[in-house]
């Protein structure tokens, strides 16, 4: 049987080039995160099926990656049901993992746990640009802190790191799952309907306010609660003043402690961020994952054209372990897709090393090899990258090789 060279579709192999780019950015993760107080901490990639379909995965749950049972457990001509052959998959996110984590060793973490989480995750999605079946999240999560201090410092810590790679102007999307509640209570709409109608809504940067009426009403949602609903929509602005706007709104439907710790998070963060960012508020966000209890928010680039990163408050997933509920918030980043913008910009790792290349004669004495080998050993020493390399016939190309790869020094050693 011949043997495919290509990776299975969604997965890569990964060049020197992106690879310089994902160590630095993982340096740099690990570094300013560790400034604000996260703990690195690793779960296994494979977790247990009945966590990964506990039904707080959302759509994700239709996209893990299945494991069967080993060795004696494995009985595929007694097997009835899935059930029978699948007993782990691969994990869909960092969340859920940290989760039982925490669950399990909580009694010998501190309180509140602020953990910092890199690692690959998996999903059997449709590929795409910036999306695999296989890549890295990157997820800071602060677990036992129920205040609003804990969305400011995820927020903040985020938008710091993004601002060291160079990144500017994007925009920072916040808004509240109660909010969305809220919204919808007051336009009418069943309890039951909820869930449907948020898909629904999370379509408005797609098919706009139209598209939104449309299909709501095709659904066979009564226009009077439709109509309700979209003006709440036009009447709120994209920032404090809108979540104002929405807590007089929905009096009666809207605890205001809610709007108003959305505002102190705005506020707070606007007032002393150090990266070049605008925060906005947008009644309209969603976010997909059904564990999400609080604030919601996400990270939009323009040059992307969709999130690169987002995360919101999950104060009920603990509990699903543990029987009681462990205030929770999260921050992940689209570490690939970060990867991709900085290489389609041509990115250069700032503070790297001198790369420096001996081309050695191939009928170079020992004794000369042994002369440039010291040589190079002694300038690894003072923090040098050195190659040492057998000349080839075409030096002129095997040059240009190296001068591509960001050698700036390249020696020729002769025994003459």
């Amino acid at each position: 049987m011949k043997l495919t060279k290509k990776p299975v579709t969604g997965m890569k192999d990964i060049l020197p080039r992106e690879m310089e780019i994902r160590n630095y950015v993982i340096g740099m993760i690990n570094d300013t995160y560790s400034r604000f107080g996260f703990t690195p901490i690793e779960t296994p990639c494979v977790e247990h099926i009945e966590n990964l379909n506990s039904k707080q995965g959302g759509e994700n749950e239709k996209l893990i990656f299945k494991i069967l049972k080993r060795g004696e457990k494995l009985k595929l001509a007694e097997a009835e049901s899935e059930a029978d052959l699948v007993d782990s998959g691969l994990r869909y996110d960092l969340t859920l993992p940290l989760s039982r984590f925490y669950a399990n060793n909580a009694n010998e973490l501190p309180s509140p746990f602020k953990a910092l989480q890199t690692g690959n995750v998996f999903r059997a999605d449709r590929p795409q640009r910036g999306r695999f079946r296989q890549f890295r999240q990157c997820d800071i999560d602060i677990l036992g802190e129920s205040s609003n201090l804990a969305e400011i410092e995820l927020i903040l810590a985020t938008t710091t790191l993004l601002g060291k790679l160079d990144f500017r102007n994007f925009t920072i999307r916040i808004n509240d799952r109660r909010i969305l509640k809220a919204m919808a209570a007051y336009s009418g709409f069943p309890e039951g309907s909820y869930d449907e109608v948020f898909i629904i809504l999370d379509k408005m940067d797609k098919i706009g306010m139209d598209g939104v009426e449309k299909e709501l009403l095709e659904s066979g949602y009564e226009k009077e609660s439709v109509d309700k609903y979209l003006e709440l929509f036009r009447i709120i602005t994209p920032d404090a003043a809108g979540v104002k706007t929405a807590k007089e709104k929905l009096t009666g439907f809207l605890d205001p402690e809610y709007a108003d710790g959305l505002i102190t998070i705005m506020n707070s963060v606007d007032a002393v961020k150090t990266a070049d960012f605008r925060m906005k508020f947008d009644p309209t966000l969603v976010r997909g994952m059904s564990y999400y209890t609080g604030p919601i928010f996400e990270i939009s680039m323009d040059e992307f054209g969709s999130s690169v990163g987002g995360g919101g408050r999950y104060d009920e997933m603990v509990g699903k372990f543990i029987g009681q509920p462990v205030p929770a918030v999260g921050f992940s980043i689209g570490f690939e897709r970060i990867v991709m913008l900085l290489l389609e910009r041509g990115y250069q790792v700032p503070g790297t090393a001198v790369k420096k290349a001996y081309l050695i004669e191939k009928k170079c004495s020992g004794e000369k090899i042994q002369e440039t080998v010291r040589k190079a050993m002694q300038e690894r020493a003072e923090g040098k990258t050195v190659n040492l390399l057998v000349m080839k016939k075409n030096k002129k190309f095997q040059k240009e090789q190296l001068t591509a790869e960001g050698y700036t020094e390249i020696e020729e050693i002769y025994t003459a």
